[in-house]
């Protein structure tokens, strides 16, 4: 996605993308139509229907800012 020079490119704790991609292929052939991969991701779309938009949007602004990864 071209964010490798921001700090969501950088994180190294980002979720495996093997894993997210299995998880995806298993949830398709199980006829879902929705999947959040990993506990992280499932905290934060928990925590996006308490948090104000405004804020999530400001969060995500920092994440994926170009040049604002430390590297």
């Amino acid at each position: 996605a071209d964010m490798l020079d921001t700090k969501v490119g950088q994180d190294e704790k980002k979720a495996d993308p093997a894993k997210v991609a299995r998880d995806g292929w298993d949830a398709l052939m199980a006829g879902q139509g929705h999947i959040v991969s990993g506990l992280s991701n499932k905290l934060q779309v928990l925590g996006a229907g308490v948090v104000p938009q405004s804020v999530l949007a400001e969060q995500h602004r920092k994440m994926a800012e170009p040049g604002g990864g430390e590297r």
